[in-house]
């Protein structure tokens, strides 16, 4: 068998990591695996190939933030990917992360409508059922139900500057995206796959599949974080997101940092440098990392991990804290308190600060100790890679079967 995926970025970030961990498994079966992407990659064991150059994602941006008519550029990288898979002529084509600039969704959609090949695409948000927006939660929206219109979200990604075509974004979208006769939508969460069924690919095959790591990387790590950062006496918060932008909570972190007392530090990575400059001066502010190991010890070193996001589906950061065993607290937002149970965390109300320190407290209290081994055996039984990943090649099976 063939397994070709489409994402836009390989073995770097969630989506990339995801998209190299989903070729590791198809590889394991004796199987051809591709990924064709969009922006960045790592050295991944599939079969690699860039969709388009550098110069084609910056116009796909330019005619995002004149015209906001995101997925409707990359022409030319688009015709020339539809040639690559036609070579490779693949049995099933896994789509991923189709946003990013990097794609067009119709000549790829009119090219799936004719294909031999079996669809699946893994929906890591909402923008494939919107008429602009990844996440709609912050600003409570539910135009995408009906048809969009008059989009409250402009300025977030993928950012418009003035004109808004959401309605016309929606209707292209619903033309395209159920243009298919068949196709499985794989939702990363529980939460996500209600929100797909109330949207207009509700007719289609839907079934979630939870997101796995890898428990090998994301594991304790022997670190002398606290040391280099003289702070051996202090217990450790860390918070880790790329980019740090209105939804992940940063906000929060500010908070805690004036109303925690001195013997508590915050953390902080995946921030740009003019994030860093404008923190206050009892934050430690990390640009993002690309070292996994590096990543993995500071996991290893926090007492608790915090996860303030305001919007998300199923963030791979609170798995990858608790395969260190280090605790999670996170917000009740989406699909992100279903990575947790009790014995591996604290599930707090959204934007309840006063809560959110109770929550540290009580970690704390409990000392980290109590969460460790909790935390590693759940990520082990639920979200191994290798165990998250073969309900993968379970669909792709059932599907050449069918």
């Amino acid at each position: 068998m063939k397994v070709l995926q489409i994402s836009s970025e390989v073995n770097i970030g969630s989506v990339g990591r995801i998209a190299e961990q989903i070729g590791e498994n198809i590889l394991n079966e004796g199987w051809e695996s591709y990924i064709a992407y969009g922006r960045e990659n790592l050295p991944s064991k599939s079969s690699v190939f860039p969709i388009g150059k550098k110069s084609d994602i910056i116009k796909h941006v330019l005619l995002t933030r004149l015209t906001d008519r995101h997925g409707f550029g990359s022409k030319n990288p688009t015709i020339e990917l539809i040639d690559k898979i036609k070579k490779i002529d693949p049995d099933i084509i896994h789509l991923q992360h189709l946003h990013g600039y990097y794609v067009n969704i119709e000549l790829l959609f009119n090219f799936l409508a004719i294909n031999r090949a079996k669809v699946v695409w893994t929906f890591h948000d909402c923008w494939s059922f919107t008429g602009h927006c990844a996440y709609y939660d912050l600003v409570e929206c539910d135009k995408w139900k009906t048809e969009c219109y008059k989009c409250p979200q402009l300025a977030e990604y993928p950012k418009s500057f003035y004109v808004d075509s959401s309605k016309e974004n929606y209707i292209d979208k619903k033309r395209l995206f159920t243009s298919l006769e068949r196709m499985t939508i794989v939702p990363v969460s529980n939460w996500l796959q209600g929100e797909v069924r109330k949207s207009f690919l509700k007719d289609y095959n839907i079934l979630t599949i939870h997101n796995g790591i890898d428990v090998n990387q994301f594991s304790y790590k022997e670190n002398k974080i606290k040391k280099d950062y003289n702070i051996e006496d202090k217990f450790l918060i860390l918070g880790v997101a790329n980019p740090w932008d209105k939804r992940k909570g940063l906000k929060y972190f500010i908070e805690l940092s004036e109303r925690l007392a001195s013997n508590y530090k915050i953390l902080l990575i995946g921030l740009t440098e003019k994030q860093i400059k404008e923190l206050p001066s009892n934050i430690i502010g990390l640009k993002r990392t690309k070292d996994v190991e590096e990543l993995a010890r500071f996991y290893s070193a926090a007492d608790v991990f915090i996860n303030p996001t305001l919007e998300d589906t199923f963030p791979t950061t609170n798995l990858e804290s608790q395969s260190c065993g280090t605790p999670v607290i996170t917000f009740r937002t989406g699909g992100s308190p279903e990575a947790l149970d009790k014995s591996t965390g604290i599930v707090v109300e959204k934007k309840d600060t006063e809560n959110l320190i109770e929550a540290i407290k009580e970690i704390e209290k409990n000392t980290k100790t109590f969460y460790s081994e909790n935390c590693r055996s759940r990520v082990l039984q639920y979200f191994d890679k290798k165990n998250a990943f073969k309900n993968y090649i379970e669909l792709y099976n059932q599907l050449m079967k069918n």
